[in-house]
This record gives structure tokens, sequence and C-alpha cells, in this order.
């Protein structure tokens, strides 16, 4: 999937990389992609309720090795 910017969370636990998301998500434009890689377990249910509470888009979510990796369109 094609993504306008990265995010790059792992090693970081709960809340950082939900803060650290709004900050880079601040920067970007309506529309635009935004890729997160994160290792905290309790990432997914999140950026669940991240993208549920600011009517942002979690297009997908997926784990390899214990790394998860979301996919966030900016509303």
């Amino acid at each position: 999937m094609n993504c306008d910017n990265e995010l790059d969370v792992r090693g970081l636990n709960c809340p950082l990389p939900i803060l650290r998301t709004k900050k880079s998500l601040a920067e970007m434009t309506t529309g635009q992609v935004l890729r997160i890689l994160a290792t905290d377990p309790g990432a997914v249910i999140d950026f669940q309720v991240f993208a549920d509470q600011t009517g942002n888009e979690l297009l997908s979510s997926s784990e390899t090795a214990g790394e998860f990796m979301f996919y966030l369109r900016k509303k």
C-alpha cells in the first residue's frame, strides 16, 4: 500500500505511539496516508479506538514477528 509519510514508534509503549501519530497527522493534509510501525501489542486496540474517536480511517493493520503495521488516512 502506498503511503505519504512513515512513523516508526517501535520500542515505545502506550500512550507514546498514539501521541506521535497524532503529531504526524497534524502535519499532513486531508487524504494523505500515514504508515506506522509499532511493537506494543496494545497498539492494535489503541489505533482502532484512535481512528473511531478522531474520524481518521484505519485502512489496515497487520502483524509480523511481533511488529505491527498500521495505515491511517487523515480525515
